[in-house]
């Protein structure tokens, strides 16, 4: 050994583990959000692109909402992941901008990885993007516009502005009546709050977009338990029920010793006797309508059409908890509980054949507290793209009427932050400026992609729209019908407030935090998958 003592090799990870360190590690990680961001960028704006989905079932999704296709893509590599977060954070916490806040993400790191280049250190543009963030908000909120729940025709514009560029679009007017309708019954003045989970969307194909319409009232895909019970009921007093209409088994073993077959007909006159008295303590509580969460025995089913009182079974929980809010009833859990004051009210509660197939109407509610919107289209894959537009527009509105404030879209808004944040790099100086220049350069994506996808020149649309902003004119971004820029505000693109901060916040924070990863560490995998020439690690098509 030449006097040398050989050195053990210590190993801490285990067997088939990995780890990719320095370098590479921050390379792969911004390549593959890269990746995730292109692969849903092209669907941006009113001339964005839809996506074509299809799943390992076969099953098709027609689409060009970023949460959906992001969600549907399975997207193995832990970066990708966090860019898919995103989204889904974007579409929960307002329903619109999650292609925005992706595409966002991975500009910011395209732009960190030119900085890495240069060898500007990962904490000095993760310091800087924070900076950055910091200073955007302050920007946005300077030149955010005032709004309240009357201001009706500016409402309406921000929810044909998060329909625009999807299926929808020809009906886009009619369509974002029917929206401000379902907000304006939800909302609640006290409290300056929309219960997004009042408004229910059921989709059903067969029939052209216009004929979708708002139920006030509760749309449940049920049919009456009895084909004997009335078909409609006028003036319908509902009971909303939380207990089985049955024979409850007992919860211990038991065990019934009959020795004479009288006494058998004695119990099961006993058992008929128990549902009869079930049925007549609704019947006189005043209900002709019954909403029950569980079971109803056939007995008690024909009981309660000989009395002329519809049943209807099984409800889900959400949907029970939603009549009550629509007809003012009180769920109740004991049959004893049950009096005329826990019931509630519509003009009218039908069964109705959509589609072929029988579905329960519950309309003309006094104050209905919750609603439906019945979406029709004509075929399953167009009525998912109807619904999907639908929440996008409700919930940007709700955001615009929560927060109060709306800003211009078509890029507008996130041109006049990018001006504004380079004025702000010249004061901060170091090589920290480098960075905020970077998330400039990063925003300006937005009304970049928006002139790409219409066809027009990026570059000659960037330049332009930087000389109209240095003019202070805010409301100047992309005309995306006319090729070139024009005035937000005459043309009606307004996007609520709280879209481009959530959007900025959490492209901002993803893009620092994976920024600071420095190594990736893979504890064993159960197969090693390459992926095809061309595709990050972890961007697996589907089938593969």
């Amino acid at each position: 050994m030449n006097g040398k003592q050989m050195v053990q090799p210590i190993f801490i990870l285990p067997e088939g583990a990995g780890k990719n360190p320095g370098k590479r590690a921050q390379k792969q990680n911004i390549a593959a959000a890269k990746a995730v961001a292109d692969a849903i960028r092209t669907t941006l704006g009113p001339k964005g692109m839809d996506k074509m989905i299809v799943d390992s079932m076969g099953d098709i999704i027609v689409t060009n909402d970023g949460v959906t296709i992001l969600d549907n893509m399975n997207i193995e590599h832990p970066a990708g992941k966090m860019l898919v977060a995103i989204s889904k954070t974007q579409d929960t916490e307002i329903g619109d901008g999650t292609t925005t806040a992706a595409v966002l993400a991975g500009e910011l790191l395209k732009e960190a990885e030119i900085l890495l280049d240069q060898s500007v250190h990962p904490t000095i543009i993760a310091q800087g993007y924070r900076l950055a963030q910091v200073q955007a908000m302050k920007k946005l909120d300077e030149i955010a516009n005032n709004i309240s729940i009357d201001d009706t025709e500016i409402l309406k514009n921000i929810a044909q502005t998060a329909m625009t560029g999807k299926n929808v679009e020809a009906s886009k007017e009619y369509l974002a009546d029917i929206a401000l309708d379902a907000i304006d019954c939800v909302y609640d003045e006290k409290t300056k709050t929309i219960d997004l989970d009042a408004i229910k969307i059921e989709k059903k194909e067969g029939e052209a977009t216009e004929n979708s319409y708002l139920i006030k009232g509760i749309l449940i895909d049920k049919e009456r338990v009895h084909p004997r019970m009335p078909e409609s009921v006028k003036d319908a007093k509902i009971a909303l029920i939380n207990t089985p209409l049955e024979i409850k088994s007992p919860e211990t073993d038991a065990q019934i010793r009959i020795t004479d077959p009288s006494q058998l007909q004695d119990f099961l006159d006993q058992e008929e006797n128990t549902l009869k008295k079930m049925v007549d303590e609704i019947a006189e509580a005043g209900a002709n309508v019954v909403f029950c969460q569980k079971g109803i025995d056939d007995i008690a089913q024909h009981y309660l059409a000989k009395k002329d009182i519809l049943a209807i079974r099984r409800i889900k929980k959400s949907d029970i908890e939603s009549l009550a809010k629509a007809t003012g009833g009180m769920i109740v859990n004991t049959l004893s509980d049950l009096t005329s004051s826990e019931l509630g009210y519509a003009k009218i509660v039908e069964e109705r054949k959509i589609s072929d197939e029988p579905m329960i109407f519950v309309e003309g509610c006094k104050d209905p507290k919750a609603v439906t919107l019945l979406i029709r289209g004509g075929t399953e894959h167009v009525t998912a793209e109807i619904s999907r537009a639908m929440d996008d527009a409700i919930g940007g509105v709700s955001a615009t009427i929560e927060k109060g404030k709306y800003v211009y879209g078509g890029g507008a808004t996130e041109e006049a932050v990018a001006g504004d944040l380079r004025k702000y790099a010249q004061k901060i100086g170091g090589r920290q400026q480098l960075a905020i220049n970077g998330f400039a350069n990063a925003l300006e994506v937005i009304p970049k992609t928006l002139a790409e996808n219409a066809g027009a020149d990026p570059i000659d649309v960037i330049v332009a729209l930087r000389a109209e902003h240095d003019k202070g004119k805010k409301s100047i971004g992309v005309d995306v019908f006319g090729n070139k820029i024009g005035d937000m505000k005459e043309a009606g693109v307004i996007e609520a407030l709280k879209i481009k901060t959530q959007a900025i916040i959490s492209a901002s924070e993803v893009a620092q935090l994976i920024l600071r990863i420095d190594d990736v560490i893979v504890t064993g995998r159960a197969e090693s998958q390459e992926p095809p020439q061309g595709m990050p690690p972890g961007m697996m098509p589907p089938g593969m």
